[in-house]
Formats: structure tokens, sequence, C-alpha cells
């Protein structure tokens, strides 16, 4: 007996795996160095995963079940608090902590640095939240 899976679930994980495959690809074809197991884990860079879990959720809920439905507005609305946050709140917030790392290193040498968690760009989140329309587009069409 095959087993179902949610549609809901399907476009939340494909659209992760997809922003986070592109991230490999992207630093790939720019040269850069990276450690592929601390990227899985690693915040920021292109495209915004956060935007593109969300938006391509919100468009299947759309397609699904309307833009009418209660389902969409709350989907909508955690769409919007998770992209303004990934772009204002914690790009903020990484800012302020290479600052900070900043000043520790000037104080002293043998201080541990915090992390400091990058956020994103308006780029990375329009770039995401493309992927992720169109990952939920491909989504409803192989489920209806």
């Amino acid at each position: 007996m095959p087993v179902e899976v949610s549609p809901y679930v399907l476009v939340a994980i494909l659209s992760l795996l997809a922003a986070q495959a592109l991230k490999y690809v992207i630093l790939l074809v720019r040269g850069r160095d990276f450690d592929p197991l601390r990227q899985v884990y690693s915040s920021g860079g292109i495209p915004s995963a956060h935007s593109t879990s969300v938006t391509a959720l919100l468009v299947l809920i759309g397609l699904r079940d309307g833009v009418e439905s209660g389902l969409f507005g709350l989907a909508f609305l955690f769409a919007i608090i998770v992209m303004y946050d990934a772009v204002m709140v914690r790009r903020s917030v990484g800012e302020q902590g290479k600052a900070l790392q900043v000043l520790i290193r000037m104080a002293s040498k043998d201080t541990p640095l915090p992390r400091a968690a990058k956020g994103h760009t308006p780029l990375e989140l329009v770039v995401g939240a493309a992927l992720g329309a169109t990952i939920g587009l491909v989504v409803f069409s192989a489920t209806i």
C-alpha cells in the first residue's frame, strides 16, 4: 500500500531542499570555499530558504484551498512575518554581531567570538520567493 504524503508537507520539504541545494550551486559557481556540513544550518545567502518555504506553502494553499480561505489568510500573515524578520530583524542582528566581534578582537585576543548570524538582503528574499512560487506551482500541478 503506497504511503500518501500531504502536498503541504511535500512543498515544505521540497522548497527547503531546493533552496539549500541552490545555495550550494551558487557558492560553487562563485568559487567560494565552504563547509558543506556547516552550510546546511548556516543562515543568510541566496536564495532565502525562509522566503522560499513560506512562499511555496502560500502559493500551494492559495491554489488548493482558494485565496478566500482562512488558511490562506493565515499563511499570508505567516509569510509576511517570516520574510520581514529575515530581512529586517535577523539582518540587523547579524550586522550588530559582526560589529561586536570587531570590538572583542580589539579588546582581547583570548576571548572567544560569539557567532554572528546573517539575515537576508532584499534580493535574497525576492529570489527565494520566486523559487518558492515556482515550487508551489509545480507541487500543485503534480498533486491535482
